[in-house]
């Protein structure tokens, strides 16, 4: 039996390529006669950036850049010098992990950090840059990454502002004159993991805004903010940024940069699966293992084990998916994807759960391969 293993990460946890190797041990283990291939995945999610530099063997600039607090870090970014694209990770400059949990405060967390590593890249010679936006901890939609890009936002008594995102609502205007030239150059994709749009009640303040720290209070002024930053871009350019699909993603980052440096939103599972030849490693499968810390609805909805079910399903092969949690009563909409869905956790502490990922992936993939090696007996009996 051949077995594709495509989980993405384990968030807070274990990383995709990791979760991939536990899961292969423990059918290994296991009575399972079978061959297992490992391909972990990325959704556009933290840790998708580093996956495609390690599949395309990229090499790694390592720079000095700016934290979401403005604190000196040190970042990089992957870069192929034959077609000259740079693979780059917002959470490595502007993610949610930099922060102490005490330090969470989106009204003030900036991505310049990001647009920093963009604007290396340009200047490294870039005409083609992925952008990775998952992990963020911004809800300034993409403000901060212009700024770094030499874009400037003023007031209506043009003074200067600062301190973004909170100073957006403020904005009376959005001068562009003194932007890296090389943008206009440079083909831009942003990997997405949501469909959200930019403004309410699904949009990057109100379901993303508490996730990064933020209060019922903080988020009513981010979605003020957003919305002024919107109203003065429609404005300027006649393109509305809440009109765009997944501009909500990394708090409004994918809407931003799409008016501004004209940018290109796309599924980032589906990008990732294509651009990494995943088809090919399914013409053989006899099933495939995917995974991911949380299944529910919302995985549908662009998330990496829907992505990989979906091309497995169209080639019928049988999916299983190993989550840390799973819906407590049958899911029609899920079960036409996936044929089977296993919790790993026999923990009921959350943290505890989270600290033993790697043991609860092997332990279940060990039963999973003895249970499927059972009834391949039984079978042939």
């Amino acid at each position: 039996m051949h077995i594709v293993i495509a989980p993405n990460s384990f968030k807070n946890s274990l990383d995709a390529t990791s979760c991939a190797k536990a899961i292969k041990d423990g059918l290994l283990q296991s009575n399972l006669n079978c061959k297992c291939t490992c391909f972990p995945v990325g959704d556009g999610g933290d840790g998708t950036a580093a996956l495609l530099i390690k599949k395309w063997k990229c090499n790694r600039i390592v720079v000095t850049v700016h934290d979401p607090l403005m604190r000196s870090i040190t970042a990089s970014f992957g870069f192929i010098n034959k077609n000259k694209t740079a693979i780059i990770e917002m959470a490595d400059a502007s993610g949610i992990k930099l922060l102490k949990a005490e330090e969470l405060n989106p009204l003030h967390a900036t991505s310049f950090g990001t647009g920093e590593l963009i604007k290396k890249a340009l200047y490294k010679g870039a005409k083609k840059i992925i952008l990775c936006i998952g992990g963020s901890v911004t809800v300034d939609g993409g403000a901060g990454i212009l700024q770094a890009l030499g874009f400037r936002f003023f007031n209506s008594k043009k003074k200067e502002l600062k301190d973004l995102p909170l100073d957006l609502i403020h904005l009376a205007t959005i001068d562009k004159a003194n932007a890296v030239k090389r943008i206009y150059d440079c083909e831009f994709i942003i990997l997405c993991d949501v469909e959200n749009f930019l403004l309410g009640e699904n949009g990057a303040a109100k379901i993303f805004g508490p996730q990064k720290g933020a209060s019922a209070k903080d988020v009513q002024t981010l979605e003020k903010v957003l919305t002024k930053f919107r109203n003065i871009t429609l404005k300027q350019t006649g393109i509305d940024m809440n009109s765009i699909k997944h501009g909500g993603a990394a708090g409004g980052v994918a809407a931003g940069l799409n008016v501004w440096l004209n940018a290109k939103p796309v599924n980032g599972i589906e990008y990732f699966l294509d651009v990494t030849n995943f088809n090919d490693v399914l013409k053989d499968a006899d099933l495939l293992i995917t995974g991911e810390g949380s299944i529910d609805e919302q995985t549908l909805q662009g998330k990496a084990p829907y992505g990989v079910a979906k091309r497995a399903k169209q080639k019928h092969i049988s999916v299983i998916v190993l989550a840390g949690k799973i819906p407590l009563h049958k899911n029609n909409e899920l079960n036409k994807w996936f044929d089977v869905l296993l919790s790993i956790n026999n923990e009921p502490e959350i943290n505890k759960a989270i600290l033993y990922t790697k043991d609860n992936l092997k332990r279940t993939a060990k039963a999973l391969g003895d249970l499927m090696a059972i009834n391949k007996t039984k079978t042939s009996a």
